[in-house]
C-alpha cells in the first residue's frame, strides 16, 4: 500500500499586538505612478503631463495602497471617529492587530494617533476597504495653478479654465480629466485629493 510522506505544513501564528503607531509602517503604500495599472498608469502620466504643460502645479500624494493598509486606514477612522466601538472592528487573521486595549478612551487614542498619520482624520468618508487604490486605479494629487489654466483635452482640442477654485476641485478640470480617463471623486469634498478610473 502506498503511504504518504507529504511534509507537514508549520502555521506560524503572530501573536496580536495592540493597535497603535507601531503599525503605520507596516504594508506600505506608494506614490509611484509605476505601480498603477498599465492602462490607468497611461491614462495618469497623460493627464498630469497636459496640466504641467499647461503650468499647473502636480504634487502626487498616493496611488497603490495594498490591502492589508487599507484594512488599518479603514479600521483606525471608523474608531477615531466613534462610528464604532473598539470591540466591534473586524479582525484580520493576516494583520494581529487588536484594535481593542480593553479601554475605550485608550483604543480610541490609539486610533486617532495611527489615523492622523494616515491624514485620514479630514476625510468626509471612511477609507474604503475596496478601492481603487488597492486595484492600482487610484491616485491622491493635489494641483494648484495661478490665473486662468489653458489646457489640453485628450483630443488635442484646448479649454481654458477661467473658474475658481484653482485646484482640483474645479469642475471644469474634472471634465478635461474624464477625456483622459482620469474620473474625479464623485462624492465631491469628501475626499479632495482623489481621482480613478470611474470616480469610486
Amino acid at each position: 500500500m502506498a503511504r504518504s510522506e507529504a511534509t507537514p505544513v508549520v502555521v506560524t501564528i503572530p501573536e496580536p499586538e495592540l493597535s497603535g503607531m507601531a503599525w503605520v509602517e507596516r504594508y506600505p503604500g506608494s506614490n509611484s505612478l509605476s505601480e498603477l495599472e498599465p492602462a490607468f498608469q497611461a491614462n495618469v502620466r497623460a493627464f498630469i503631463e497636459a496640466l504641467k504643460a499647461a503650468g499647473a502645479t502636480v504634487r502626487v500624494a498616493s496611488t497603490y495602497r495594498p490591502e492589508k493598509r487599507a484594512y488599518l486606514m479603514h479600521w483606525s477612522y471608523q474608531i477615531a471617529k466613534k462610528k464604532i466601538k473598539p470591540n466591534k472592528a473586524v479582525l484580520r487573521i493576516d494583520v494581529p492587530i487588536l484594535w481593542d486595549h480593553s479601554d475605550d478612551t485608550k483604543s480610541i487614542e490609539a486610533a486617532t494617533a495611527m489615523s492622523k498619520y494616515f491624514k485620514t482624520l479630514h476625510l468626509g468618508t471612511n477609507p474604503a476597504l475596496r478601492t481603487r487604490h488597492t486595484t492600482r486605479q487610484a491616485i491622491d494629487m493635489n494641483t494648484t495653478w495661478t490665473g486662468d489654466l489653458t489646457i489640453a483635452n485628450k483630443d488635442s482640442s484646448v479649454v481654458t479654465i477661467k473658474t475658481e477654485p484653482r485646484t482640483g476641485m474645479n469642475k471644469e478640470l474634472h471634465a478635461v480629466g474624464a477625456t483622459y480617463g482620469v474620473v474625479k471623486f464623485k462624492w465631491g469634498i469628501k475626499d479632495r485629493p482623489h481621482w480613478s478610473s470611474d470616480g469610486r
